[in-house]
């Protein structure tokens, strides 16, 4: 979620006893790097995970830096489907001011972009809302309020957070990843 989308990923090392060679500990953590730059929803990058390494096996025949790379590449793969993730997304801090007649108008275009009213204010002829807007829902927007308030409207935008995309969206997002891995094939 959202709640983590700041904190650096952490790779810790907790093997006791040498079940995995110490040669091999910087591979794993190469295979949970790796993992963490492709991420395994829409082939964006991850952020905000722990691995903790506890245990492992070698094999004096089958045991090489790229088996452990891919194990460990495999295994974060896994453990982190299961955790039902979120994909995130920038939303954004947006200002706009208009000639008070359009104040319904600068709403309505606020609202069908799936903005979140903050704030909204008057003074003498002219009105001021704030908002949060996911940054997707942001393009076209500069268009859509010139026409909507005969070109006296004007906004800005300013990074606020990350947030969950609604999971309808997510969906959306891994079929169409699926689709052009599939193509790429």
């Amino acid at each position: 979620s959202g709640e983590h989308a700041d904190k650096p990923q952490e790779f810790v090392n907790r093997v006791m006893g040498g079940t995995i060679p110490a040669q091999y500990i910087s591979a794993c953590q190469k295979g949970f790097m790796d993992g963490m730059r492709e991420g395994f929803m829409v082939g964006h990058p991850i952020v905000g995970v722990r691995m903790v390494l506890e245990d492992g096996a070698a094999h004096s025949v089958d045991s090489s830096e790229l088996a452990f790379r891919l194990a460990t590449f495999y295994a974060f793969s896994e453990a982190f489907k299961a955790t039902k993730p979120r994909i995130l997304e920038p939303i954004m801090t947006v200002e706009v001011s208009a000639p008070i007649e359009f104040q319904g108008n600068v709403l309505g275009t606020i609202n069908k972009r799936k903005g979140i009213i903050v704030d909204t204010e008057s003074q003498e002829d002219y009105c001021s809302v704030v908002a949060e807007v996911p940054l997707n829902n942001m393009f076209g927007y500069s268009t859509e309020l010139r026409s909507g308030t005969q070109g006296k409207g004007e906004f800005s935008m300013e990074y606020k957070r990350h947030a969950p995309v609604y999971p309808e969206v997510q969906e959306e997002l891994i079929k169409e990843h699926q689709k052009k891995m599939a193509e790429k094939k």
